[in-house]
């Protein structure tokens, strides 16, 4: 039961950090992109600048969040080699 709920807390946590990061991207782009609001439409180059940006946040996000599992990746590796040398045999 209480691993279920762990279970649970961890989707609404991942939940609230996408949508955090969708929200900030969104404002970050509308902001750098959008500044013509008299037509109802976006013109060609907003269109082309949204894009660029949006492609640009989600590659950063992506790359960061690799450099992070290797990190991760590298930290247990020397939690596992430094546990190894005190264990006495």
């Amino acid at each position: 039961m209480a691993s279920q709920q762990m279970g649970q807390d961890l989707e609404v946590k991942q939940l609230k950090e996408f949508l955090g990061s969708y929200n900030r991207m969104t404002e970050l782009c509308f902001t750098d992109c959008v500044d013509d609001f008299t037509t109802r439409k976006a013109s060609e180059a907003e269109l082309k600048c949204t894009h660029r940006c949006l492609e640009k946040f989600l590659k950063v996000s992506q790359r960061i969040t690799t450099r992070f599992q290797e990190y991760q990746v590298q930290q247990n590796e020397g939690l596992m080699a430094a546990q190894a040398k005190q264990i006495p045999r």
